[in-house]
């Protein structure tokens, strides 16, 4: 039986978040697929104001995500692929998560609230870089219906890494109801 996916609302981030960034991902476990540790308090305060120029210009970015407490628990959303390898010029999604938020559905739900809201902006495809690695984000691109196009060495590890793909007018993002989209649009 599948349990329901957990009330998460996504919002641009704010100066603020930067630092709830920089707590929350300082963790060896989170980082073990972006470099082993966090960045500097800067990278998140430069990484957040990009954001916010990313959604008011494209209409997505990478979103803080919110728990039903209000507590930030990490980011989701979208942006254009930032490297100069890879699917240059499309747009990828992804996520990074508190530790303490595993396991629970979050990425999941947040993820699919982030197809939704691409799908809306007119975005036509959206790509998943993820390590090979990478069990749990491997599992949420499934869970989305994405599907594996691309096996790729990742240039600066050496390691393998996977580009997922969705066509976002071939399908809805698996799971969303009309009444759910219309509930967590308004977030």
């Amino acid at each position: 039986m599948k349990r329901p996916l957990p009330v998460v609302r996504l919002r641009v981030p704010t100066d603020e978040d930067a630092v709830a960034w920089h707590r929350i991902f300082d963790d060896p476990d989170v980082m073990e697929f972006h470099g082993g540790r966090a960045a500097e308090l800067s990278v998140y305060e430069e990484l957040t104001a990009r954001q916010r120029r990313h959604d008011a210009e494209h209409g997505f970015c990478l979103w803080t995500m919110v728990d039903e407490s209000g507590q930030v628990i990490g980011f989701t959303g979208a942006q254009p692929w930032p490297g100069d390898w890879g699917p240059e010029g499309e747009i990828e999604i992804g996520w990074r998560l508190g530790r303490a938020h595993w396991g629970k559905g979050y990425v999941t739900a947040a993820a699919r609230q982030t197809l939704e809201r691409v799908r809306g902006a007119g975005v036509a495809e959206v790509v998943a870089m993820v390590n090979a690695r990478n069990a749990r984000s491997i599992a949420v691109t499934e869970r989305l219906g994405m599907r594996l196009a691309e096996v790729f060495t990742i240039p600066s590890s050496e390691q393998r890494g996977h580009c997922y793909r969705l066509d976002l007018h071939q399908q809805r993002t698996p799971g969303m109801t009309q009444g759910n989209r219309l509930s967590q649009s308004a977030t």
